[in-house]
């Protein structure tokens, strides 16, 4: 009999349907790393969203067969000990492949339309003192016509860019090393920084990708240009990015991640108050109905790894 222990259930806000094989199922709210061996000594399946799982803890487990990703990230698993232990690590694919762009462009249309200050204009008080029906204190850019730079041309990267040309926007995806995706023109990334008026981040956190935009990068963004991050925190040097909103390097970003989450010993872009910014908690892949697909996939994963048939692996 399988035994699924779940380390991290609050973080999935969706029904699961029980396995179709035989098994014992455990679930907690939340998982501390000191917690993981004790709560998994005897698990089979372990399913984890964000809490990690690394060499030290996994030399401990000798019944584990399988990690299942409660997400389509898997940083926090050290995919290199998974493999020398035989324990096969599966991911969730093609799940949030609306609810991502959508809340990408929904940063995009608040800072590009300025509905933040507006908003706020209202609130205190600023329409109620004038003489005629409306007032222009804040810029107001329409999106037919401008560019869109995408570093990412996995499904989601995609889908934001069919979006963009819908709405009559230019698309230039980043060039990047092999492998690439099929039917996509690249151009140079000097290229996509230069030429942008909106560039949105798509793309994996690595050891190559972390920090890959700096100040260096900013300072290559038209002054106009917006910064939008839905992807993973460490992609963007934070400290670089509150510099250049401050210092008008460029006109305004949109986050979904930071670094750290949460981010209890503070971060740079929490201090950031104007409203050419909007930080939103982690929540872009998190719409009802992506959620849900999430939950079936995941014990589609496991029902099928168990089966001998596994699907959407990592390792």
């Amino acid at each position: 009999m399988q035994k699924i222990v779940f380390l991290d259930r609050q973080s999935l806000k969706a029904e699961l349907r029980p396995p179709s094989f035989a098994h014992a199922w455990t679930e907690h709210e939340q998982t501390r790393p000191d917690q993981v061996v004790e709560r998994l000594q005897d698990a089979t399946v372990a399913i984890s969203n964000k809490v990690p799982l690394r060499r030290d803890s996994l030399a401990q487990l000798p019944n584990l067969k399988l990690i299942a990703m409660a997400a389509t990230g898997y940083d926090v698993i050290d995919i290199e000990a998974c493999r020398e232990l035989g324990v096969a690590v599966v991911n969730i694919r093609n799940y949030a492949v609306h609810t991502v762009p959508e809340h990408a462009f929904a940063l995009v249309f608040a800072l590009r339309r300025n509905l933040i200050a507006y908003r706020d204009d209202v609130l205190k008080g600023r329409w109620q003192t004038e003489q005629q029906f409306c007032f222009f204190d804040h810029p107001i850019q329409d999106l037919h016509g401008s560019t869109l730079g995408i570093f990412g041309e996995g499904v989601l990267g995609q889908a934001t860019a069919k979006i963009a040309q819908a709405l009559g926007m230019k698309v230039l995806f980043a060039d990047h090393a092999p492998p690439k995706a099929a039917g996509v023109d690249f151009v140079d990334p000097a290229r996509v920084f230069a030429e942008s008026d909106i560039i949105s981040l798509h793309c994996p956190l690595t050891p190559e990708s972390r920090h890959f935009i700096g100040m260096a990068q900013l300072q290559q963004m038209k002054r106009s240009a917006l910064l939008i991050n839905t992807s993973r925190g460490g992609l963007v040097d934070e400290q670089a990015l509150k510099t250049a909103l401050e210092n008008g390097v460029i006109a305004g970003a949109g986050f979904d991640v930071l670094t750290q989450e949460p981010p209890k010993n503070g971060n740079p872009l929490l201090e950031i108050t104007t409203p050419n910014f909007i930080l939103t908690p982690h929540v872009a892949w998190a719409s009802t109905q992506a959620m849900q697909f999430l939950a079936n996939q995941l014990i589609d994963n496991i029902e099928a790894f168990v089966a001998g048939k596994p699907q959407h692996l990592v390792t």
